[in-house]
């Protein structure tokens, strides 16, 4: 029987890379972000495999809509990609914009609970796998860096959720790329990794044996 994944932030760049990389596999996909056109566009384009809710996730009960209406098309869930983020433009902390900081924080982190919250109970019913993107940033320091912050947020809390899960033998994975040539950059980055290098990481974690939870898969760009 097909597993069925839900993505978020799958409209553009990682996150449609692995809509279609997963679809690609034979699994069926949820698919939300805020863009309906370019969500039913790629689900036109994936086929009847693939759902798309669109929904701002930072709003609690717009993602409890996701997760119930994807599990009513599909009948369960095996996989959860917590892919959707944002970067910060004001740089550092003294010249940041407190406004642009909660628009970060309530993305790359309360977003990642509430979807966490709200699929673990599904998750464990399927001993499932849950995976977010996080980023080299969370792992070395940058001056000053608010976005950074929260994806050293997003590794610690994995390795937490990682705990968590294991009491099920639930998997859990922290997805940390370099610096992805997507719609992120005004300018295109063509030597450095392309979305579906991300993808193809996603989905060796998700293809390793039951019995191996990959905690982490962290890619550079060779260049």
């Amino acid at each position: 029987m097909s597993k069925v994944m839900l993505i978020t932030g799958a409209s553009s760049g990682i996150g449609e890379a692995t809509a279609r990389k997963a679809a690609e596999e034979g699994l069926k996909v949820i698919l939300t972000a805020r863009s309906e056109d370019k969500l039913n566009k790629l689900v036109s384009e994936i086929g009847d495999n693939a759902i798309a809710i669109p929904a701002d996730i930072t709003d609690y009960d717009a993602l409890a809509k996701v997760v119930d209406e994807g599990i009513k098309k599909f009948g369960k869930l095996d996989v959860v990609y917590a892919n959707a983020g944002m970067g910060s433009f004001s740089p550092g902390t003294e010249n940041g914009e407190p406004e642009e900081w909660k628009k970060v924080i309530d993305l790359n982190i309360n977003a990642l609970l509430y979807t966490a919250k709200l699929t673990l109970p599904h998750l464990r019913k399927t001993t499932g796998h849950f995976l977010m993107t996080g980023s080299a940033a969370g792992r070395i320091t940058l001056k000053g860096s608010i976005y950074g912050a929260t994806k050293w947020f997003v590794h610690g809390f994995g390795q937490n959720l990682a705990e968590e899960m294991k009491e099920w033998n639930g998997r859990c994975t922290v997805i940390a790329p370099g610096m992805v040539n997507t719609p992120f950059f005004d300018e295109p980055h063509p030597d450095k990794l392309d979305p579906k290098d991300v993808a193809d990481a996603v989905m060796y974690a998700v293809n390793a044996n039951p019995r191996n939870s990959v905690r982490e898969v962290y890619l550079m760009p060779a260049n």
